[in-house]
């Protein structure tokens, strides 16, 4: 059988395309075909296609729908195979032919790959010693019954990644499990749609039976009693992405069972807004820092608030705290106490700007119990209302910096956690160092060890150079105060910079020298952290040097130049 070269330029142009493609858009050390002259790889890939299809029906015993099915969504797989044949127009068929009957392939990596996993990822599931899908039918016979009630052959891999399992299931339990499902009223599509996005549905683990229950209660609310069907384009991606936007909400903690009538109440959310903008949405949210739950159900209650612009719009700060309703006396507390939060911000940084200022819970509850309108009728005014001069000209200055992209994502950072557009921040910025993904690390990595935000952001407004440090220096430093020094937290509000001396050339041995001092009786004085540490060196020889004579020749020679534990 000769390579042919009837095939029109158009068929010829499309197919190039789609493989391209689909190439393109995988890991880049796959085999790309350059052996084969492009305006030959389409015609390539086709032909080599129907063979596969014919080895497995005819050879492997697959049934032709199936065998179709693994040849036409397994590109990479077969690209690999095709990059070991030696190519030519007239000679390509044949051979590619005679090396399947001599080279048998492993079937398990073309059936993965064309269920839709990741061909990069495959690898991770192929069975041990097993080549042909007759060695182990399980999989296969699993994913001819899914694909025969009408799933998708390109999205079966879904549910092996998320719930391989499914893939262990007798073939005929499925499709009686499936088929239950419709009995609560869903059609076949949706019954797709709803397995695709919550997998663990089709698990025979009896511990489930009851959450199960409980979201199909949910989800018969939703999708039935209050007719969202009616809504939703008929085919298995609009029930798919509709059935993802409702497993955000149990992501939250939401209770399956609990929420069903008021998901139908706010049909909106699923139908007119994406995942995508539902996920911003949420997270936005989720960085008050209030419990996850509550902002599920904020969310549900309140659909309204999925049409607010939260990433774009800058606020006056002290503008927006009147407009929050805080009184004078409270404002004049905050510029007191807070500076580095005055001046403008953007609205998308209000999370961050509350937790600064201690007011993220009040705020949250003020909205989710109905004043939710705050966010709404925010009145910005002029665009150089509250508008700092002094940081309008340091910025003017870093954008003609050949680094200003650099220290403008830095800036991006304090104003996330919010500083505002003032010169403290501007002051704050010059002593900070590391890329904005760095510093966010190290800003996290205090969290995590127990500090609060808010008195973190003070910190760091009195002492920048807490966050120039890699995060397990900046923990250990944390554990020696708590469980050496023993020492609580609270004591970095009034001694930050605790933070920015050595563990080892200076916190270490200074007060282990004190604590060696006093426990043999030759100093009754109790000194604090920080003067034991802040202390130049100079005056700190001075002062042992009164408590004892031989006191330098002692913290010299042992304990300043020692590699203590």
């Amino acid at each position: 059988m000769q390579f042919r070269h009837t095939t029109t330029t158009t068929t010829a142009l499309s197919l190039y395309q789609t493989f391209t493609r689909h190439l393109s858009s995988s890991s880049p050390d796959l085999p790309n075909l350059r052996k084969i002259p492009s305006k030959y790889r389409p015609q390539a890939v086709k032909e080599a296609q129907r063979v596969l299809t014919d080895y497995l029906h005819a050879t492997r015993t697959l049934p032709f729908t199936f065998a179709e099915h693994i040849s036409k969504n397994s590109l990479f797989s077969l690209s690999d195979v095709m990059a070991k044949v030696e190519f030519s127009p007239q000679t390509f068929l044949r051979s590619f032919q005679r090396f399947l009957r001599y080279h048998p392939i492993n079937e398990f990596e073309f059936l993965y790959e064309s269920i839709g996993i990741k061909h990069s990822e495959v690898n991770g599931y192929l069975p041990a010693n097993k080549f042909f899908l007759s060695e182990d039918s399980g999989v296969f016979n699993a994913a001819c019954a899914l694909s025969g009630f009408g799933f998708p052959w390109k999205k079966l891999g879904k549910l092996y990644e998320e719930e391989i399992s499914i893939f262990k299931e007798d073939p005929c339990e499925l499709k009686k499990k499936l088929n239950g499902f419709k009995e609560y009223g869903f059609t076949s599509v949706t019954v797709i749609g709803i397995c695709l996005a919550f997998p663990y549905v089709l698990c025979s683990n009896c511990d489930m039976s009851i959450e199960i229950d409980a979201l199909f209660d949910d989800l018969r609310r939703v999708l039935v009693d209050f007719d969202l069907s009616s809504s939703v384009e008929g085919n298995v991606d609009g029930w798919y992405e509709v059935c993802r936007k409702i497993r955000l909400f149990y992501n939250l903690g939401c209770k399956k069972g609990k929420i069903g009538e008021l998901m139908a109440k706010s049909k909106s959310i699923f139908l007119e807004h994406s995942e995508e903008a539902l996920t911003r949405k949420i997270e936005y949210f989720c960085k008050f820092s209030v419990p996850k739950e509550e902002v599920g159900l904020f969310i549900l209650s309140k659909p309204v608030i999925m049409s607010v612009d939260v990433d774009s719009g800058f606020i006056s700060v002290l503008g927006f705290l009147k407009h929050f309703g805080l009184k004078s006396k409270e404002l004049d507390s905050i510029s007191q106490k807070h500076p580095y939060v005055l001046g403008r911000n953007r609205l998308s940084n209000l999370p961050g700007l509350m937790r600064s200022l201690d007011l993220h819970e009040r705020f949250f509850n003020e909205i989710k119990n109905g004043n939710h309108k705050l966010l709404i009728t925010y009145p910005m005014g002029s665009p150089d209302e509250d508008l700092d001069n002094d940081f309008k000209e340091n910025l003017a200055r870093i954008q003609s910096l050949r680094t200003h992209v650099h220290t403008l994502r830095k800036l991006d950072f304090l104003h996330g956690i919010g500083y505002g557009e003032n010169k403290l921040t501007i002051k704050v910025l010059t002593h900070v160092h590391g890329s904005s993904g760095e510093l966010q690390e190290r800003f996290n990595c205090l969290l995590c060890n127990g500090i609060e935000f808010s008195k973190l952001c003070k910190m760091v407004s009195q002492s920048p150079k807490i966050l120039n440090q890699q995060p397990e220096i900046l923990e250990k430093k944390v554990k020696f105060l708590c469980e050496e020094i023993g020492s609580s937290l609270q004591y970095l509000d009034l001694f930050p910079a605790y933070l920015c001396y050595d563990l080892h050339k200076r916190i270490k041995p200074r007060y282990r020298f004190h604590m060696w001092l006093a426990e043999n009786g030759l100093c009754t004085k109790e000194y604090s952290i920080a003067s034991m540490i802040a202390t130049s060196e100079k005056t700190f020889i001075a002062r042992i040097f009164v408590i004892h004579p031989a006191a330098p020749k002692l913290w010299l020679e042992c304990f300043l130049y020692k590699d203590l534990p």
